[in-house]
């Protein structure tokens, strides 16, 4: 699942991106709330919008299932180019919620965490993330 997010991100797919989400998902990413899987491809329409080009890596995942939910925790990097030229690089968190929809999983939430977003140098300032997190 996180796979194949991260695959439609690179590929600027949004409708199988949508896919990934249940009907009633939450994205809480960049100090906003996108609810409902319209409202989240609402939310990535915009943010896709300035950027020319952006891959995103998922690693060091961590799942707990139970029965047809399940938790997780993964650490993103981002590799991206702004429309105009400018590069950037973000390192972050998420931490998700998980349902199980026919023999399907669905993101029911996903929390993001950015720990540095700037300049591919990594000259910016770092946020690390809240307890609990």
């Amino acid at each position: 699942l996180v796979a194949r997010y991260a695959d439609c991100i690179a590929r600027d797919d949004t409708d199988g991106w949508a896919e990934t989400w249940a009907e009633d998902g939450e994205w809480e990413a960049l100090g906003q709330v996108s609810r409902s899987r319209a409202g989240v491809t609402e939310r990535l329409h915009e943010l896709l919008g300035g950027l020319e080009v952006v891959v995103q890596i998922a690693s060091g995942g961590v799942i707990e299932f139970d029965g047809e939910r399940a938790t997780g925790r993964w650490t993103i990097t981002e590799h991206g180019v702004f429309k105009g030229g400018r590069p950037f690089f973000t390192l972050g968190l998420y931490k998700d919620e998980y349902i199980q929809h026919g023999s399907a999983w669905l993101f029911s939430r996903r929390m993001f965490h950015g720990i540095y977003i700037g300049s591919p140098d990594l000259s910016g300032s770092f946020n690390p993330p809240p307890a609990g997190f």
